[in-house]
């Protein structure tokens, strides 16, 4: 499988003449039924190979963290817990602050074995082979690693009594340091999702800075997060859009690194919408709640034909299914719920899919021309005539 991204590299070494390329973009747009640019193309794996490089990944990674862990264990050294002694409350709490020094000490160090692991392995299979899913593991571990070694290590300087008013704060020292992280790994390697990983080490700074302000009121911090993650991911969704306007063809990079962006957003704006009505709890959301559900997944619908990106739909499609599967319930067919509801949402799914070009070309009859003409599309023609 080449992507849009070898295929530009094709054309800069000369192996392959402009000309050449967007035939063979035409030719694949004819064969498919589809645009390139519509079909929302990203590399995930080039061969087979690349699953048995990410498992092996994977178990050396995993030897990292399991090693960095150990030493952890030899560092902060605990002793077992005598249920027969007669323990006062100090000497309790004592031991609990001994055993979440060792926690902390473990996941730093065993973060930072996984992080300096994962950057000579992605020297070679992400700079030099590009690999795909293995670059793409490599990358989060990198960025994971370094967030969680941070934050735990700040917890094991402080102590863990001392550092739980400071929690929030932790969180988003440790985002800033991820978002630094992801900024390095950008620089050397240009992985799409890197810009993802930034994005969200970010958002989890501002929301830890905040909550950390806000955690003397009496307020629900439950929903005040909910809402700070919908702000959030809405900028996320308007950082990946100026992505997506810098390429509206889709022939580069920056298409890629808008489509992590698109998938970082999406769950960060329909779980707190949804929660908000009361979806995400399981408990019956009656008839109004449920239609309401079912509205708001049309409109997310039409703002994924407007910029030509899925991520929306079917990061709400888990809240759709429960409303369906609740009114199909309550209108009697309680043996076939499960039953009507897949065949619903997958013959819309299938429909939509299948008939995406022209129903997006109908949405974007109704947008004002000078967005239409901004937008990444390939039916500006069509929608024009």
């Amino acid at each position: 499988m080449y992507s849009e991204d070898d295929i530009n590299s094709a054309i800069e070494a000369g192996a392959l003449s402009e000309d050449a390329a967007a035939s063979f973009r035409a030719h694949m747009s004819e064969v498919r039924g589809i645009s390139r640019g519509d079909e929302e193309n990203f590399r995930l794996l080039n061969s087979f190979n690349d699953i048995f490089v990410a498992i092996g990944i994977a178990i050396m990674l995993f030897a990292a963290g399991a090693i960095g862990q150990q030493i952890g264990t030899m560092l902060v050294s605990v002793p077992a817990w005598d249920w027969g002694a007669d323990w006062t409350d100090a000497q309790y709490d004592s031991y609990q602050q001994l055993v979440g020094l060792r926690i902390a000490t473990q996941i730093a160090i065993a973060g930072g074995l996984v992080a300096l692991t994962s950057w000579p392995l992605a020297e070679f299979f992400s700079r030099k082979r590009r690999m795909a899913l293995p670059s793409i593991i490599l990358l989060l571990a990198f960025v994971g690693g370094v967030f969680a070694g941070s934050a735990a290590l700040g917890v094991a300087l402080v102590g863990t009594e001392q550092s739980e008013p400071f929690a929030g704060y932790f969180i988003a020292g440790a985002g800033i340091i991820g978002a630094l992280a992801a900024a390095l790994h950008w620089a050397r390697f240009k992985i799409p999702i890197t810009v993802a990983a930034g994005a969200a080490a970010l958002c989890a700074t501002a929301i830890g800075v905040i909550m950390s302000v806000l955690e003397p009121m009496d307020i629900d911090h439950g929903q005040v997060a909910l809402w700070l993650t919908f702000v959030a991911g809405l900028g996320v969704f308007a950082f990946a859009m100026r992505w997506d306007l810098q390429d509206p063809e889709r022939l580069t990079r920056r298409s890629d690194v808008a489509f992590w962006l698109h998938l970082l957003a999406a769950p960060m704006i329909a779980h707190p919408v949804f929660s908000a009505l009361g979806v995400v709890g399981g408990s019956e959301i009656g008839i109004g709640k449920a239609i309401a559900v079912l509205a708001i997944y049309i409109a997310f619908g039409i703002v994924a034909l407007i910029v030509d990106r899925r991520a929306l739909l079917v990061s709400a499609l888990v809240y759709v299914l429960f409303a369906l599967a609740f009114l199909f319930d309550r209108f009697g067919a309680v043996e076939l719920t499960v039953a009507l509801t897949a065949l619903v949402i997958g013959s819309a799914l299938l429909t939509l899919s299948a008939f995406w070009a022209p129903i997006r070309r109908g949405v974007l009859g109704i947008v004002p021309e000078d967005w239409r003409d901004a937008l990444p599309s390939s039916e500006r023609v069509l929608v024009a005539a």
